[in-house]
This record gives C-alpha cells, sequence and structure tokens, in this order.
C-alpha cells in the first residue's frame, strides 16, 4: 500500500507541473494587459514612469523568463503580490478558500444523499412505472444548467428571508443552522447534476451486482434482504460510483465559482472574476494552481480509498 501511495503522489507533480505552463502563458493571451488596464483610471505616465511600471508589470523581460522566475518564488511558497492591491495573493485566496470548500461539501452531500437511495430503489423496486420516473429525474437534472438553476432560485425564493444569500453570507462556526439555511440553495443548484450522475451509475451497478451468484448464494443462506443489500451488494455496486464522485468533486468547485457570482457570496468565485477583469494576473494564477491541487488531491484520495475497498487495484499497480 505504501509503494502505491508514493507512485500516485509522484504522478500528481508533472501535472501540476503542466499546469502551471499553461495557466501562465493563458491569462497573458487575455485581450488587454495588466498594465493597460492600470494605466486606463491614470493621467498620461512620463517615459520614466512608463519604464517603471513596465518593470513592475513585467513588460520589460521574455514571458518564458517571468515563467521561471514565479516557479521559482512559487517553490518557496510564494505566489507573488496582486498587481491591483499590492497585497500578498495566497492570504487573499485562503481567505476565500472556506466558503468555497464548505459550498462544495455541501453540494457533495446532497448529491449522496439524493443519488444513491434513489439509485438503489430504482434497481430493487421492480416497479416500471417508479424506475421510469427516477431515470426522467435523472435526465432532467443532467440537463439543467447549474446558473439557470440557480437564477430561478434566486427569483422563485428571494422572498423568504434568511434562505437566499445574496452577500449576507455567515460563518459557520457563527450561526450553524442560519449557514447551512443559507447555502442550502447554492449547494443544492451544484449539486443536482452530481446526484443524477450518482443515481444513474449506483442503479446500473446494482442491477448488475444483484444478478451474481454470491448474492444468490447469500440470500439461498437465508440473510435478510437488508443484510444482502447493505453487505453484499451495496458494497461492491459503490466501486464505480466513488470514482464518479471523486472525479466529480473537482468540477462541484468549479461549479461553485459559478454560483457564488450568482448568490453574491464572497469566495473563490467573485475573487477569480474580480482577478480576471482586472487582468490581474498573479492572483489568477494563483487561484487556478490552487483549484487544480485540490482537484488532484481529491482525485488521489478517491484512488487510496477505491484501492482500500478493492485491494486487486493496488496488486494490480505493485505488479506493473
Amino acid at each position: 500500500m505504501g509503494r502505491y501511495i508514493v507512485q500516485r503522489v509522484l504522478s500528481l507533480i508533472p501535472v501540476l507541473l503542466g499546469v502551471s505552463i499553461i495557466v501562465f502563458f493563458l491569462v497573458r493571451l487575455i485581450p488587454g494587459s495588466a498594465l493597460q488596464m492600470y494605466l486606463g483610471t491614470q493621467v498620461e505616465a512620463t517615459p520614466e514612469q512608463m519604464e517603471e511600471l513596465r518593470r513592475i508589470f513585467g513588460e520589460d523581460r521574455p514571458i518564458p523568463i517571468l515563467y521561471f522566475e514565479w516557479l521559482g518564488r512559487l517553490l518557496q511558497g510564494d505566489f507573488g503580490y496582486s498587481l491591483r492591491t499590492g497585497r500578498k495573493v495566497l492570504p487573499d485566496i485562503l481567505q476565500r478558500l472556506p466558503l468555497s470548500f464548505e459550498l462544495t461539501l455541501y453540494a457533495l452531500t446532497l448529491s449522496l444523499l439524493i443519488g444513491i437511495p434513489l439509485g438503489i430503489l430504482a434497481a430493487i423496486k421492480l416497479n416500471p412505472v417508479l424506475d421510469v420516473l427516477i431515470r426522467i429525474s435523472g435526465l432532467f437534472g443532467l440537463s439543467l444548467p447549474q446558473f439557470w438553476l440557480a437564477s430561478l432560485m434566486v427569483i422563485a425564493f428571494s422572498g423568504f428571508q434568511g434562505w437566499i444569500p445574496m452577500g449576507n453570507y455567515v460563518g459557520f462556526l457563527d450561526a450553524p443552522f442560519q449557514n447551512l439555511r443559507m447555502l442550502f440553495f447554492p449547494a443544492l443548484a451544484i449539486g443536482v447534476g452530481l446526484s443524477a450522475v450518482i443515481m444513474r451509475y449506483t442503479r446500473n451497478s446494482m442491477l448488475e451486482v444483484i444478478q451474481m451468484d454470491y448474492i444468490r448464494t447469500a440470500r439461498a443462506k437465508g440473510l435478510s434482504k437488508r443484510v444482502v443489500l447493505i453487505r453484499h451488494a451495496l458494497r461492491n455496486a459503490i466501486l464505480p460510483v466513488i470514482t464518479v464522485v471523486g472525479f466529480n468533486t473537482g468540477y462541484l468547485l468549479g461549479g461553485a465559482i459559478v454560483i457564488e457570482e450568482v448568490f453574491a457570496l464572497p469566495g473563490m468565485g467573485r475573487l477569480a472574476l474580480y482577478a480576471i477583469y482586472q487582468r490581474d494576473y498573479s492572483l489568477i494564477q494563483g487561484i487556478v494552481l490552487v483549484i487544480a491541487t485540490l482537484f488532484v488531491l481529491v482525485n488521489l484520495i478517491t484512488d487510496l480509498i477505491y484501492a482500500v475497498i478493492d485491494p486487486r487495484i493496488r496488486l494490480a499497480t505493485g505488479e506493473n
């Protein structure tokens, strides 16, 4: 198991390095440089001032040189300074990250609570009408764009005081119930699509597992239906679901960034949009790199959980 973990951790290094290269060069393809955005609000600068500004904004050196300078600072834990505010990038990101992480966690919880029970119900109930209704609901959930559903929620439930945050965010430690109530609709808007995916995977996997010989053997031994389903069928049927959940958790975080803007939540989403509007390269790079790191860490944790549940995974890796 230790060798498997080391292999998976080492595989993350080239991924993050590739992300750093892509984001560094892509942000500089955005029309309008950071210096142009800055000068748009300033009086005409003298040649000496322009030269100093070009040095500050990094426009006096080739982009590859700027990348290696940034990468060297990054390896020392320095994400750089915001070109607009002059503050360090990392503290601003870490200040906004808990809200985005909290919203993602709530969305994931709702997805699991909705998707797994409906998937099991559709698989074990020999009711074609119920099965069709659940499957149609799943397709409906997959078809709804998150931002559109979030906008509908804001319009429909804005009259319910305390349920739509609209900037009035309260932390969980300050008021737990109010926090859960405020983030319910944003989390639901993010999690509906994933709950539909989880439901479909759970249903298909359960239908496959309950037809296997060991399930029939467990029933022949006189085990109760509940024990057979939970202890034997669900444990094996849940393996594909774990992979799907792990892979989509990173996308939930990306969805949270969009939904935060709809509900005016002060998370990573609003910070990212501000950075893009202002061409704040250091802030954009820091946000994308933090999100990418969280994404690959979630995938790593998913692989480790999968290896614990199914030892064949780590055995196959060890043989290879």
